[in-house]
């Protein structure tokens, strides 16, 4: 059975601002929210400290990463997505989205891509379904339209899988978040070692197929994501077009677009925009595209997510509360719209009756110190 805990004498960050005060838990969820720095008997004191909640993670490499450590190294699944799952809660993320491709190709130079989703998605259904697993688990399918098998993989699933997000990608070299070849030519070089006459097949190659096959595929998504019942979203949109297109499709979240011109026609069109962790981190995009901070700072920024690197979600709130001056709503891109945006309303803000997924850090030096995390009122880290 679950233990009532009650967190006082915290900075709440409730919907709209913060409050001095305490919050109780019970059965995995929040029963009473209370004002002011008294800490009852059996309370924890929390002394100052942020609480939050849990953070809602729409789309991460992590899993893949775990999977392939090494581009040539294959890792057990289900270990790895033990791993995972004990990292994002370290990390105070209690509900993700776990990305898996649909879509492989044939490449040469190590660049092909093998068919997975299936059997991952079930090992990770399984493992959600014995409670396995320490924070809230859903799949994001990531559709790349530019790949041989794509009908065929999405024809493996289906409403019963309860898909929760399905991203339209098209990651043909010359357009979107490869626009620019050269930098394409570094990333691939550095990642794969791949030589110059192999790396221009790889585009010729790429290039035909996207030709050949994104109108098909694009609109297979669309009618997967509708059958699914899934949240259907737009990836490294780039030109007005773009999202005129993404607009006609009923999409309402753009991931990572790549340029400002691409995010204010979101707005314009009443699509939210998600951008990445790293990018607001580092001050830049590794593909040279548009900076996650220049959009914040012009308005267009509404959903953070940590991309490739779990620990910077919570971190970018932290800056972005810094370049906003306004925590709450900064900490708002990583638990009530990304929980808004996927469909989820039982989370994501520290209300009465909602879930207790909830954070508990301090602040050193601009750098979140995690204290404790719970995942519908159990600790996980």
């Amino acid at each position: 059975m679950l233990e009532t805990v009650t967190l006082a004498n915290a900075c709440l960050i409730l919907p709209g601002g913060e409050m001095r005060g305490r919050l109780t838990f019970e059965g995995g969820e929040i029963t009473d929210i209370a004002e002011g720095d008294m800490v009852p008997p059996g309370a924890i004191d929390c002394d100052g400290d942020l609480v939050t909640p849990g953070l809602v993670e729409l789309h991460t490499d992590n899993l893949e990463r775990h999977l392939r450590p090494r581009p040539s190294a294959h890792w057990p699944h289900k270990p790895a997505i033990v791993a995972h799952d004990a990292e994002l809660a370290g990390c105070g993320i209690t509900t993700v989205f776990d990305a898996i491709r649909v879509g492989s190709i044939q490449g040469k130079g190590g660049v092909g891509w093998s068919r997975y989703a299936r059997d991952l998605a079930d090992e990770v259904l399984a493992m959600r379904s014995s409670g396995a697993l320490k924070i809230s688990h859903h799949l994001h399918l990531r559709a790349e339209i530019c790949s041989d098998s794509l009908i065929d993989e999405l024809d493996q699933f289906g409403p019963e899988d309860r898909v929760g997000i399905v991203s339209i990608m098209d990651h043909t070299p010359g357009q979107r978040q490869f626009a620019d070849i050269g930098q394409y030519e570094t990333y691939m070089k550095g990642k794969h070692g791949l030589s110059d006459d192999i790396f221009a097949e790889h585009v010729a190659t790429r290039q035909a197929l996207g030709a050949r096959v994104r109108d098909i595929h694009e609109q297979a998504a669309v009618e997967a994501a509708q059958r699914f019942g899934a949240v259907l979203v737009s990836h490294d949109d780039t030109t007005v077009d773009h999202v005129i297109r993404s607009a006609g499709h009923g999409i309402a979240l753009a991931e990572f677009p790549t340029t400002q011109e691409a995010a204010r026609a979101c707005h314009q069109n009443g699509i939210a925009v998600m951008m990445g962790a790293p990018n607001l981190i580092r001050g830049g995009s590794h593909s040279g595209n548009v900076a996650a901070g220049d959009l914040a700072r012009a308005g267009l920024l509404d959903v953070i997510s940590s991309d490739y690197v779990p620990s910077a979600l919570l971190y970018s709130a932290v800056r972005l509360g810094e370049i906003w001056g306004d925590m709450a709503r900064a900490m708002a891109t990583v638990t009530t719209a990304p929980a808004k945006a996927a469909g989820l309303f039982d989370r994501g803000q520290i209300a009465e009756g909602m879930r207790a997924d909830l954070l508990r850090f301090r602040l050193s030096d601009g750098v979140p110190l995690l204290q404790a995390v719970w995942s519908e009122g159990q600790r996980v880290a």
